[in-house]
Parts: C-alpha cells; sequence; structure tokens
C-alpha cells in the first residue's frame, strides 16, 4: 500500500463532504437535507485526508446494541489503487470487533461484484438463509389496503 501523504480521522464528514464523495465515487446522490438528518447519528466513520483533503470514507450506522450496518466505503477513484479502501475497512473492523456484542448483527449490502474485497473481512452471502431486501421510492402506495 502507498499511504504516503495520506492520513485517517474518525470523524464523521461534513454534509459537504458526504454528499460530494458519494456523487464522486459512483454512490447514490443523497440531499442536503437526508444527510444533515443522518450523519449525526452515524456511530463510527473515517475519513480518508490527502494533504488534509478529504479522499475516502466509510461508516458504520445502526441501534448500537442489535444490529449494525457498513455503509459508505468510498474512496475517489484518482485515488484508488493505494490500498486506501483497505485502510478504511481496516478501521471499521477494529471499531466493529471492539463494540458489537456476541449477539450483534453487522451486515452490509454490496452492489455487484464489489462483494467480492468484502469476503476478507470475513463477511459471507446470507442467501438463501437470508435475502436482502429494499424498500423503493414510492413505497407508500400499499398493495394490501
Amino acid at each position: 500500500m502507498n499511504l504516503s501523504g495520506y492520513t485517517t480521522v474518525e470523524a464523521t464528514p461534513s454534509i459537504e463532504t458526504y454528499r460530494h464523495l458519494r456523487r464522486a465515487c459512483g454512490l447514490s446522490a443523497k440531499s442536503g437535507e437526508a444527510a444533515a438528518a443522518g450523519l449525526p447519528r452515524t456511530l463510527f466513520a473515517v475519513q480518508v485526508l490527502c494533504d488534509g483533503v478529504p479522499v475516502g470514507m466509510g461508516r458504520v450506522v445502526g441501534d448500537g446494541g442489535c444490529f449494525f450496518q457498513v455503509v459508505d466505503i468510498a474512496v475517489l477513484p484518482e485515488h484508488r489503487g493505494r490500498g486506501l479502501g483497505r485502510l478504511v475497512m481496516a478501521q471499521v473492523m477494529r471499531y466493529l470487533e471492539r463494540e458489537v456484542p456476541e449477539t450483534g448483527y453487522v451486515s452490509l449490502i454490496a452492489d455487484g461484484l464489489a462483494h467480492e474485497p468484502y469476503a476478507s473481512y470475513g463477511f459471507v452471502p446470507t442467501a438463501p438463509a437470508s435475502i436482502g431486501m429494499a424498500l423503493p421510492r414510492g413505497w407508500r402506495a400499499c398493495p394490501m389496503e
């Protein structure tokens, strides 16, 4: 890993940084209002800085006891290939090892082949025992009414 010039800080990113990194890394955009509501509820966050400027991040969200979800693992494209994603995950894993109770459930959702790197951290597919599901936009139109 070439980490020269990079540092990490365990801190939740600002709304602007969070929104920028998500968009620039190809993750779905989040509104300022959504980020303002969600970011303060972060259980753990790490940012990667290059000369003081955020170029990567990762967060853990959840209830702090029963459920923990790894989210927002992102490194700007121009900084990829240097081991920064592994650096973020190493810090996330240290947090999880330290804070998750024996009966806690840790999950993540990985798109496409993005699941492959997480296997080296012990993450395994849950299917067919369980299947990850999402509630798409427009969920308020309940078909059972």
